[in-house]
């Protein structure tokens, strides 16, 4: 969509921006439903019971995707291999941050739950969460991950950078206004404060720290390179090398 349809078509540029990160918040709402009125955590218990993340996940993996790809001309990313090159580093600074404090929880010999100023940055074991082990057979195994990979690094890289960048960072600064002539990566204070805030929010408590730093280090690159497509590289790769992390580590915690 060029910049004339940009302007000329400011409710579906909404909607587009929108629409795909409320779905993808509702299935966590779902999850916390289903985890609530269905889960059972024993070992007698089916897959679906045990986890019920390992099926609202695909399914929020799979729906989401589905909207992003009905939207997907309403979106400018401005592919620069320049700035994708600059996003790879920005990412593993950033998530680098992000794991930093359970890597110093091991290596510093830490056991039980961290107290005072290191509980607050996020000092944790960070072992129980979603594994893909739950599965025996080998299958089903690498369907779980294939798809949690996927929902990591592709979805959530989309569509957070779509709404935290694309929309809510315009928002901020002209929400009485037509907030779709703002250009992208405008520098403000209260979309720093704003963004940033919420973004960190909307993680757990264990994560705020790194959220923080990585958020910032997001906005940094968002206002110096005024390009969506290098805020979403920058999220992908951060979550690869998550997953890979986790996946070595078995830090299960951290997704």
């Amino acid at each position: 969509m060029n910049a004339k349809n940009h302007e000329a078509n400011p409710d579906l540029l909404t909607r587009a921006h929108l629409v795909p990160f409320a779905v993808f918040m509702g299935f966590l709402i779902l999850l916390q439903l289903a985890s609530s009125l269905i889960g059972w955590d024993h070992p007698d218990a089916p897959w679906w019971r045990q986890d019920p993340a390992q099926w609202v996940y695909p399914v929020q993996t799979i729906v989401t995707l589905g909207f992003l790809v009905r939207y997907w001309k309403c979106y400018r990313f401005d592919w620069s291999l320049k700035w994708s090159l600059v996003a790879v580093v920005f990412g593993a600074v950033g998530i680098g941050f992000w794991l930093l404090p359970t890597t110093l929880y091991d290596a510093w010999g830490m056991q039980g739950e961290a107290t005072g100023w290191l509980k607050h940055l996020g000092f944790a074991a960070r072992r129980e969460g979603f594994d893909p082990g739950i599965f025996e057979h080998p299958m089903a195994y690498w369907a779980s991950l294939m798809m949690r990979f996927l929902r990591a690094v592709v979805v959530v890289a989309l569509v957070e950078e779509i709404f935290w960048r694309g929309f809510l960072m315009r928002f901020v600064i002209d929400w009485e206004g037509d907030c779709w002539r703002q250009p992208f990566g405008l520098a403000h204070w209260k979309s720093y404060l704003l963004v940033t805030g919420l973004f960190v929010a909307a993680h757990s408590p264990v994560d705020y720290a790194g959220a923080f730093a990585y958020g910032s280090l997001t906005y940094l690159l968002c206002v110096w390179s005024k390009n969506l497509g290098a805020c979403v590289v920058m999220h992908a790769v951060a979550n690869l090398l998550m997953g890979i992390y986790i996946m070595t580590y078995g830090k299960f915690g951290l997704w």
